[in-house]
């Protein structure tokens, strides 16, 4: 009844990962910000690649904005297209100078993101790209009063890092084109299978290792008191033991706490989360290494 307890927890808990990975696009959710008809969009990461005269370089990651249309989820349906920088840099005022298809390359600040994306919509512009002040990213939403929210080109914000590399290499008159698309996440993400993988894996070995530790203490065990020697009286009262005794409950919830911990990771990826998970492995590690030389030395 355990095992077949174990089991469906285990199967359950797989789906439920299979379920969090199965989200479409990689899209962040936020009922906070403001949502009407024309500023609707979900946070979607955007990946940037670059080429520097005709040669891949770097890629970068955005953030798409709650307006204009949504981005291309194929790599090979993204169009590779030139970058310029904006004149005036912020775009808070009519361009000098109409474009001809390019990725227009604005700072943030002066103006709201749609103003931005107005201006360069009016000039032509195949895209904008909204270089942020920070390193993070930032959440481009509507105003409250704005009313002109029929944009027809998508609106990508880069960190500042990011930004400041495309900018210098701009303003050298280096030649700059990017792809912008936002990838679908596969329906099972092979990641999140091969972090449950391992858990399970780490289960199993220690099981085995465990079983077979068992059986060969039983062996000598036997072979002692077949000889009938005073040795295995004193052994009977000293030996400790040099395996660890897993059953099933045990087992089920480790591979469930393991399940869920990794799951956490990859989805959170945060700083914090990834250093009390290497803690607790240190220690885990420790503890494990301990047991194995008890059993060795026994």
């Amino acid at each position: 009844m355990d095992l077949q307890r174990g089991v469906l927890v285990v199967v359950l808990v797989m789906a439920l990962s299979l379920e969090f990975g199965s989200a479409g696009d990689i899209v962040h959710h936020d009922n906070i910000a403001p949502k009407r008809p024309g500023c609707d969009n979900n946070f979607v990461l955007v990946k940037v690649p670059t080429w520097i005269n005709g040669i891949e370089t770097s890629e970068y990651v955005g953030v798409g904005a709650r307006f204009g249309p949504t981005l291309e989820s194929k790599e090979r349906r993204a169009n590779h297209t030139r970058v310029v920088l904006a004149d005036p840099p912020d775009y808070c005022s009519p361009p000098k100078k109409n474009l001809s298809r390019e990725v227009v390359l604005v700072q943030r600040g002066h103006c709201s993101f749609t103003t931005k994306a107005n201006i360069a919509e009016t000039a032509n512009a195949s895209a904008i790209l909204i270089i942020n002040y920070a390193t993070e990213l930032f959440k481009m939403v509507c105003e409250e009063n704005e009313t002109d929210l029929s944009i027809s080109i998508p609106a990508v914000m880069l960190p500042q890092d990011a930004g400041t590399v495309l900018e210098d290499d701009l303003k050298k008159n280096i030649t700059v084109s990017v792809q912008l698309y936002s990838p679908l996440r596969p329906l099972v993400d092979i990641a999140e299978v091969f972090l449950w993988l391992m858990a399970v894996g780490t289960i199993l070995c220690a099981s085995y290792w465990s079983a077979w530790t068992a059986r060969e203490a039983a062996l000598e065990q036997d072979k002692l008191l077949k000889d009938a020697s005073e040795e295995t009286v004193n052994t009977e009262g000293s030996e400790s033991s040099g395996y660890v005794d897993i059953n099933t409950t045990a087992a089920v919830l480790f591979v469930v706490i393991a399940s869920c911990f990794l799951v956490m990771l990859y989805k959170l990826m945060s700083f914090w989360f990834v250093e009390v998970l290497v803690v607790l492995f240190c220690i885990g590690g420790v503890e494990g290494l301990q047991t194995c030389l008890v059993a060795l030395l026994s």
